[in-house]
């Protein structure tokens, strides 16, 4: 990999992103074969960029109150760990995690953990 290899700036990216509720700069960061993970389910909920872009659209880019609070945040290699402080989702604020798998071409697998 590059030694300009960032996957830090993939994972800023699509969380600006997402605050902005930009679903084409969102799903830009991701590679064509993105499969994401809802932790423990070893089964991906969704699969391609596609159907992430799809999901988004429809169940979170419509939300008005919709932003994401980076809380915190870990790389090492070529993953990246958010803790997030979801708002717009429900009632209350929802803390959830999202590891990153990041390539030279985007995010390839994202696994989601709720602190529910």
């Amino acid at each position: 990999m590059s030694e300009n290899f960032d996957p830090e700036g993939f994972a800023q990216r699509q969380l600006d992103a997402y605050n902005a509720r930009d679903i084409d700069r969102f799903i830009a960061e991701y590679t064509d074969d993105v499969v994401a993970y809802r932790l423990p389910a070893a089964e991906p909920v969704l699969v391609g960029k596609q159907a992430f872009a799809e999901h988004y659209r429809k169940n979170r880019f419509s939300l008005p109150a919709l932003h994401a609070e980076l809380v915190n945040r870990m790389a090492f290699g070529n993953k990246v760990i958010d803790q997030e402080r979801g708002h717009g989702v429900e009632a209350q604020p929802i803390e959830v995690a999202a590891i990153y798998e990041v390539t030279p071409g985007g995010i390839c697998k994202v696994w989601f953990l709720s602190g529910k």
